[in-house]
């Protein structure tokens, strides 16, 4: 049955998994038995189907052979495929669109979720310091647009563990800072996110290696995301994901409490304050 390709410009990943789903089942596979011919699980192909995997070209040809969808999935494959983000961040972006909750452990700088204007600029000012100047502006207006996610009020669970040279490192001046942090805290009394702060007495903690964020899906199993410079790892064998998760618990018990955590955010949000009318 031949089917109109899919939109390029209205989330394709995720029509692309609704497509799936829907050729699934009128052809009478479960998830595990079209995963077999495959070679992948069945949770696999509900990661596509939730359009928290990306389909390649490869699975979309044989999935195209056992529904016999008339090489609709061969044929939009590459669109799903097209992302604003970089190769080693796409997949994990478009992933945390379709999380129900993200916790996320940021050793460095502020999360891109809650990252300001200025603050992102100067960010990404700092990684490309000879870009042009649209290049970085393209690269502002898509991370404040993944921030979109969190205008619904309830949905995604969003929780932050912050270690405390986040808070002390001066991104972008004092000014940039101020703002940075009062945005953090309105979130938090808000009850939009939950933030805790590791502060540095803490010491060697479960996380010292790096960043980690845990995304969970209504309809898919939850994956485990960790970044360097320029690379990223996306994970989803539970084993490993569960290694994250409690790395993360581990965190968490080791950071301050949420009343505490504010108090300091704010306290050091005043001193840049201090610093910018100086």
């Amino acid at each position: 049955m031949a089917r109109k390709d899919l939109d390029p410009s209205s989330s394709p990943r995720a029509l692309l998994g609704a497509e799936l789903r829907v050729a699934r089942e009128r052809a009478g596979f479960s998830q595990a038995e079209l995963g077999e011919p495959l070679f992948v699980s069945g949770s696999f192909i509900g990661q596509l189907e939730a359009g928290t995997r990306r389909m390649h070209i490869e699975f979309a040809r044989q999935i195209d052979d056992i529904l016999g969808t008339d090489g609709f999935f061969a044929r939009n494959c590459g669109a799903a495929a097209k992302s604003k983000y970089p190769d080693h961040f796409a997949a994990a972006a478009e992933a945390e669109a379709l999380a129900k909750a993200i916790r996320e452990y940021a050793p460095l700088i502020i999360p891109g979720l809650l990252q300001t204007e200025a603050y992102a600029r100067a960010v990404f000012r700092a990684y490309q310091p000879t870009a042009a100047q649209e290049a970085i502006d393209e690269l502002v207006a898509n991370r404040l647009a993944r921030a979109a996610l969190l205008s619904d009020p309830t949905t995604p669970l969003l929780w932050v563990v912050l270690d405390e040279g986040v808070l002390r490192r001066s991104v972008g001046g004092a000014a940039v800072m101020a703002e940075a942090l009062r945005h953090l805290t309105s979130l938090a009394y808000a009850h939009r996110i939950v933030v805790q702060v590791l502060p540095f007495s803490a010491g060697a903690h479960a996380s010292t290696g790096g960043s980690i964020k845990l995304m969970a899906f209504d309809d898919a199993p939850p994956m485990a995301y960790v970044e360097g410079s320029g690379t990223g790892l996306l994970f989803d064998d539970p084993a490993t994901v569960t290694r994250h998760a409690l790395s993360y618990d581990l965190l968490t018990a080791d950071a301050l409490p949420r009343r505490e955590s504010l108090a300091l955010i704010e306290s050091v949000a005043e001193d840049y304050e201090h610093d910018q009318h100086a």
